[in-house]
């Protein structure tokens, strides 16, 4: 059990017997310290927070009032806290943040996380801990590679998937010639990576790639070299997120690089990116997104809800976290237990379909959530007929064709 006193020890056991009698699957129906705590750490003050924020936290809400509804009497956790934290997107912060998330504040699992470098310090404390960690809003494949391990999962997206449908598409649609501008951290190294082998697969040519401060606000510098490359690229790519991301094709719009024959792709984008910046600004822009809130009727009952909680429309970051907490209810549901390894073990194989994923499966080989994604266009603001409906799918990349191979480099031990 976690650290309780004496008399709260004898009443949580009391309670825990007589309430806790196990789910299907069994595993002794034991809940530690009498209730699941489910933390989202995330950036909830800086350039990410619009796109996870405190709206992933919202969506962790209704995920376990789903698991709920769902079981009534016969749920395994009969108390579930959410918690959160803001880990300011920086690795020592996150570090901190997990530590106490995991020690002071008794959470059974950590969800979400962007920036790379950050999910790969909590990555490291839920190994050590041997507690659960839900990577969501962080790229690097490094969290399913050599940096992997046995109590890390990855939930959404990854750098392979959105350079294997982004790059390759743009490549193949005739820009040949790129210049990549990358945030100089975990999360843009992998970015600059993926992408380079993926234009390179498809034919094309890196002309030139640069990283560039994180976070940022002034990129001027590379605005103003990418014309004068030789060959002159066709495309710049993008790979900034969030805040940076908006600053940049804010300042790519102000020096007119598209009519300078220089065309814009982007590595990385959410709902809330566009919603900054206007349709327009971004208008013709192709790139991959996991999940869309008005691509069919599900995920749009599912957006409703999630706007009346949150009071806007929710960016894939929200869905994901939804369903990552939804399946570590579900496996701890199926173990009858919060032990880790018994809700691991139930985890490793699953299927997952639910809201955001559907026809999904976490991979036992490596722990990432592989799934259908789509490819997606920005619309122009004129062919917007309600509010933050931005996107246009342009087709459905199927799972086995935009996730890479499980990596040798994996140990999960």
């Amino acid at each position: 059990m976690k650290a309780l006193g004496a008399a709260a020890a004898v009443t949580v056991a009391g309670a825990m017997l007589a309430g806790c009698a196990g789910g299907p699957g069994g595993g002794g129906g034991k809940i530690s310290g009498g209730k699941v705590v489910l933390a989202v750490l995330n950036d909830q003050s800086g350039i990410y927070s619009q796109l996870s924020g405190q709206g992933s936290v919202k969506a962790v809400q209704l995920a376990v009032a789903d698991y709920k509804a769902k079981y009534g009497a016969k749920a395994v956790a009969k108390k579930i806290d959410v918690v959160s934290a803001d880990h300011q997107n920086k690795p020592d912060i996150a570090n901190s943040k997990a530590q106490e998330l995991y020690d002071r504040r008794q959470a059974d699992v950590i969800l979400d996380v962007p920036t790379s470098s950050a999910a790969l310090a909590v990555a490291n404390v839920a190994k050590a801990r041997k507690k659960v960690f839900f990577d969501v809003s962080a790229a690097t494949t490094a969290l399913e590679g050599a940096q992997c391990n046995k109590y890390t999962f990855h939930y959404g997206y990854n750098s392979y998937m959105l350079a294997n449908g982004t790059g390759s598409t743009v490549t193949h649609d005739g820009a040949r010639n790129w210049y990549i501008v990358y945030p100089d951290y975990a999360f843009g190294q992998d970015m600059n990576k993926s992408f380079t082998a993926a234009v390179r697969g498809a034919g094309g040519t890196v002309v030139k790639s640069d990283p560039a401060p994180f976070p940022n606000d002034n990129f001027s510098s590379f605005l103003l070299k990418a014309p004068t490359l030789n060959p002159k690229p066709q495309v710049l790519g993008a790979m900034q997120a969030g805040g940076d991301l908006v600053n940049l094709v804010k300042q790519y719009n102000e020096y007119k690089l598209r009519d300078k024959g220089i065309g814009l792709a982007v590595g990385l984008m959410f709902l809330t990116d566009i919603h900054s910046l206007g349709p327009d600004a971004l208008a013709g822009t192709k790139f991959t997104d996991p999940w869309y809130w008005n691509a069919d009727a599900t995920n749009r009952a599912w957006a409703d809800r999630f706007q009346a909680a949150a009071g806007k429309r929710p960016t894939f970051a929200n869905a994901a976290n939804y369903s990552a907490a939804l399946q570590y209810l579900e496996a701890l549901q199926r173990a009858g237990t919060d032990r880790s390894d018994a809700v691991v073990a139930r985890l490793e194989g699953a299927k997952v379909d639910d809201a955001f994923a559907r026809g999904g499966t976490i991979r036992a080989a490596d722990h990432l959530l592989t799934h259908d994604v789509s490819l997606a266009q920005v619309k122009p603001g004129k062919d917007v007929t309600e509010p933050w409906d931005y996107e246009k799918v342009l087709s459905t990349v199927p799972a086995a064709q935009a996730f890479q191979p499980a990596s040798p480099t994996c140990r999960l031990g």
